[in-house]
């Protein structure tokens, strides 16, 4: 069954969606499936992957009004083993649909429509939650068993990671009590500048082990990528951004490895 791993942090321009879609390129080179699933109405994810999310009669608004079956609403993007359910703005009025149609809208129903089949087929399902702590983000994250945060590396990152820990912490009171932190993701880290390494001494300092060593620094390359519609690993295999997420995807993978194992030996 898949790993369903969220990418969640309710601030916004924290390189969320950048880091969802460039860890899904990276982690298909060790042969996994990837899915991803745009639950941000801005629709970005699907851009940066050379999909027009506008120009889409199934989306994610669809599949929370019943309207389309999520496994019927994948897309292929022009990467080879990552696919994706596109979103547009239609979706920021989901909840009001809900309403309208006299359905309650459920924190749990994006977990429900993830059916077993498309969990068997895929190896990871990456969620790319919108900044903001509402009800498409809180999905997220009562569906996911994991969440990966990116962190950007300036000023009130760890206030708004806070917040995010604090929400985190009520969903495994309430709906979710598997949800785990797989890791904090340190992003637009920018060398040049004593700033960004004081942000992650702390955080490192704060949070320990839970971040994770690869660090996504500040680049041009990413920009350039998303012009082209395609992950930076495509556009330019050794700029530093490749380079970065190709180490966050090992992390990753390591990370849920040594988790598996310490689950068996306790059998």
């Amino acid at each position: 069954m898949s790993e369903i791993i969220a990418i969640a942090n309710q601030k916004g321009g924290v390189g969320k969606t950048t880091t969802a879609y460039n860890l899904a390129s990276a982690l298909r080179k060790y042969n996994k499936r990837i899915l991803l699933v745009d639950l941000d109405p801005q629709g970005n994810c699907s851009r940066a992957l050379g999909i027009d999310p506008s120009l889409s009669r199934k989306t994610m608004r669809e599949v929370f009004l019943g309207e389309v079956e999520l496994r019927k609403a994948i897309r292929k993007t022009g990467v080879d083993h990552v696919h994706i359910v596109v979103s547009n703005l239609s979706l920021a009025l989901v909840e009001n649909a809900l309403h309208d149609r006299g359905k309650k809208p459920s924190y749990t129903l994006l977990r429900d429509l993830i059916d077993p089949r498309t969990r068997k087929i895929y190896d990871f399902i990456l969620l790319d939650c919108p900044p903001a702590l509402s009800f498409l983000s809180l999905n997220g994250l009562t569906a996911a068993k994991d969440v990966i945060a990116p962190v950007q590396c300036e000023y009130f990152a760890v206030d708004a990671l806070s917040q995010l820990l604090s929400t985190i912490a009520k969903v495994q009171r309430t709906d979710n009590p598997d949800l785990e932190i797989l890791g904090l993701a340190l992003t637009m880290f920018d060398s040049r500048t004593s700033l960004s390494t004081k942000i992650a001494q702390q955080l490192r300092a704060t949070f320990k082990d839970r971040v994770f060593n690869s660090v996504i620094p500040r680049s041009v390359s990413l920009l350039e990528a998303v012009m082209k519609g395609v992950p930076v690993d495509l556009y330019k295999p050794t700029a530093q951004a490749s380079v970065a997420y190709a180490g966050l995807a090992r992390e990753v993978m390591e990370c849920l490895e040594n988790r598996q194992k310490r689950n068996e030996s306790r059998q």
